[in-house]
């Protein structure tokens, strides 16, 4: 009876232990999570299972005796059933904390798992966020070089229209003194025509004058 106290008490400490150690980051609690990781696989869930329901079952018969002993009455009670008495309440109570405890190990255990997941996941999509940031920046910067590279062309193209446009000018201006020009001559040229025009007719009564004066004289 003194052994499975001190052993449920050895189990208790262990535990107690246990929880100690999931609750600060060191090296050993990543060692205790690896275990009880290899321990959940394959058959390790049903016998920690089992073990559990064993000592669920010796508590409940415990608390069973210790029902029966407290409804027998007082003057039958020995001072041999009063040491029993206390005896298997502590061994109830040790085996209601041990399982207690067990839970809370196993509770520790999948929030712990569950947290390097949820970091694990983060961490992915922050990478993830850096990698369509730079992406981005890279898209942004490729833009940029296209809309400045446009940039230029657009005042290249401007500076080649001015240009053009400054040589359409300049040759409407030529062609307007040109057209000027052309009319002072078709001008001249009429007055020219006018005048070999008005001398040609004086020309002709000169001729005529003439003609007319000979033969007044001949005869």
């Amino acid at each position: 009876m003194l052994a499975q106290v001190q052993l449920l008490f050895m189990v208790v400490f262990l535990e107690m232990g246990l929880i100690l150690m999931f609750l600060f980051r060191t090296p050993l609690r990543k060692l205790i999570i690896m275990t009880l990781d290899r321990v959940k696989r394959g058959s390790g869930p049903l016998i920690v299972k089992s073990v559990a329901a064993t000592v669920l079952v010796i508590m409940i018969y415990t608390v069973y005796s210790i029902k029966e002993l407290q409804s027998r009455p007082a003057d039958s009670v020995n001072p041999t059933d009063q040491i029993l008495l206390a005896h298997q309440i502590l061994e109830a109570a040790l085996m209601g904390f041990s399982l207690f405890l067990g839970l809370m190990i196993d509770r520790l255990h999948h929030y712990i798992r569950e947290l390097r997941l949820l970091r694990r996941t983060m961490e992915a999509v922050k990478k993830q966020d850096r990698t369509l940031d730079n992406i981005k920046n890279g898209e942004a910067s490729t833009l940029r070089d296209e809309i400045s590279s446009l940039r230029n062309k657009m005042k290249q193209l401007e500076s080649e229209s001015e240009a053009k446009e400054e040589e359409v000018q300049s040759q409407r201006a030529n062609s307007d003194s040109l057209k000027g020009q052309s009319e002072k001559l078709l001008l001249e040229y009429d007055r020219i025509l006018e005048e070999n025009q008005n001398l040609r007719s004086q020309l002709q009564s000169v001729d005529q004058t003439v003609s007319h004066s000979d033969n007044k004289k001949n005869t």
